[in-house]
């Protein structure tokens, strides 16, 4: 008498779990990746215009009149000095300006006059303008 049994095993490996496993890791990693924040809080201000793709300088200028240059602090007096010798090391010359948003405009103008006489394109970071 042959029998026969109903219970077969499957010897082949099922990827729908380890694909759902990667897929919840990629998303984990993008949400996180969006919520890298500046080194020095400031509060910029508003704008509905997006980053550019060009690496420029950056001169941030905090509420207590702090001036950093790529996050290190300086000197008023040794702005210019310091800022001619990044730029002198950048394939193109521009500056980005993270100036607090409580701040006079005379202390942007004096920063922009600097990269100016340097011969840099000035740009000015804002936070992106909530929708409504």
């Amino acid at each position: 008498m042959l029998i026969k049994v109903k219970n077969k095993i499957d010897s082949s490996f099922n990827m729908a779990s380890m694909t759902d496993v990667l897929c919840l890791l990629l998303i984990f990693v993008l949400i996180g990746s969006k919520y890298h924040t500046q080194a020095i809080p400031i509060n910029l201000p508003l704008s509905t215009n997006k980053k550019t793709a060009v690496a420029p300088v950056h001169i941030t200028v905090t509420a207590a009149l702090q001036y950093y240059i790529e996050g290190n602090i300086v000197p008023f007096p040794q702005l210019e000095q310091l800022l001619q010798a990044k730029l002198a090391k950048a394939s193109h010359k521009m500056v980005v300006l993270h100036m607090d948003r409580r701040l006079a405009i005379a202390h942007m103008v004096k920063v922009a006059d600097i990269a100016h006489r340097l011969e840099a394109s000035v740009a000015l970071a804002t936070a992106l303008e909530p929708n409504k």
